[in-house]
């Protein structure tokens, strides 16, 4: 067994690439079109973890995404939470459950797509996530 990708559905590619790529900083890896099908894929990645990629499937016919079609979250490790959480809040996102742990945080695409940020080991607790509340759901 061999992992390859977590497909999640998408309804603006540009507004998705700039949560994943200029956000969290993935990079674009490839890109199919399929006229016959009606649907785009563009395979994202960490740097240096090509292998571990996220599809991201935009149907050209607009639908409704809900019920069985959703998924708990995706999961990222990064080298200094509190400096990714801060880029993401100067970008306009909202940090929906705060890394006040020093360890943890969650924030969403613009597809409600629920992102789970995990700090490479524990930073000490600091301001201003420390006092941060949670907003909205995560």
């Amino acid at each position: 067994m061999k992992y390859l990708h977590t497909m999640v559905r998408v309804t603006d590619i540009e507004q998705s690439k700039r949560f994943y790529c200029d956000g969290l900083g993935l990079k674009e890896v490839r890109r199919s079109e399929n006229e016959k099908g009606r649907f785009t894929l563009v395979f994202l990645a960490a740097p240096g973890d090509e292998n571990a990629q996220i599809e991201l499937t935009y149907n050209w016919d607009p639908e409704v995404y809900a019920g069985g079609r959703n998924f708990g979250h995706l999961a990222y490790r990064t080298d200094d939470i509190y400096a990714l959480c801060q880029h993401l809040l100067d970008m306009g996102y909202t940090i929906n459950r705060p890394p006040r742990d020093g360890h943890m945080a969650f924030v969403r695409s613009p597809d409600e797509i629920s992102v789970e940020l995990i700090q490479d080991g524990t930073l000490e607790p600091r301001e201003p996530w420390l006092s941060m509340p949670n907003t909205g759901k995560w």
